[in-house]
C-alpha cells in the first residue's frame, strides 16, 4: 500500500490531501527460491519428495515422446511413451515373467478424437 500527500494552495488556502493506493506485486519462483534446486516438492504419488528439480526429473522419466524405443535405467512399469513413427501410445509394463516392453494402447487414425472404448 501507498499513501501519498498533497499539498495545494487554493485561493490562499493550504489544502492538504492523502490519498492512499494500493500497489499490486508479483513474485517468480526464481525470486523467491533462488532456483530449482531450493523449493521443496511434498511427496505425492509416485514421486516420493524432494526438490523442485527432482520433481520434474521424475515426470521427465515417466513420458516419452520420440520414434524410437526409449532405454535406460530410468524405465519403470506404467511409464508412457507416444511413438511419433507409428503415431502409438504405448505403455511399459510387464509382458511375461521379468520381461517388460512398451505395448501400444491405441494408435492414431483419422478420426482419433472419437475413441470407441469397444476398440480396446
Amino acid at each position: 500500500m501507498t499513501i501519498e500527500v498533497t499539498v495545494q494552495e487554493v485561493n490562499n488556502d493550504v489544502v492538504v490531501a492523502e490519498t492512499t493506493t494500493t500497489v499490486a506485486t508479483t513474485y517468480d519462483l526464481v525470486t523467491i527460491g533462488g532456483n530449482a534446486v531450493d523449493i521443496a516438492v511434498s511427496a505425492s504419488g509416485t514421486f516420493a519428495g524432494g526438490n523442485l528439480q527432482q520433481a520434474v526429473d521424475h515426470l521427465a522419466n515417466q513420458l516419452f515422446k520420440s520414434d524410437s524405443v526409449p532405454t535406460g535405467s530410468q524405465l519403470s512399469q506404467g511409464d508412457l511413451w507416444y511413438d511419433t513413427d507409428d503415431d502409438e501410445l504405448k505403455v511399459y509394463r510387464e509382458t511375461s515373467a521379468n520381461v517388460f516392453e512398451f505395448v501400444p494402447l491405441a494408435s492414431a487414425t483419422d478420426t482419433m478424437d472419437n475413441l470407441d472404448g469397444g476398440q480396446f
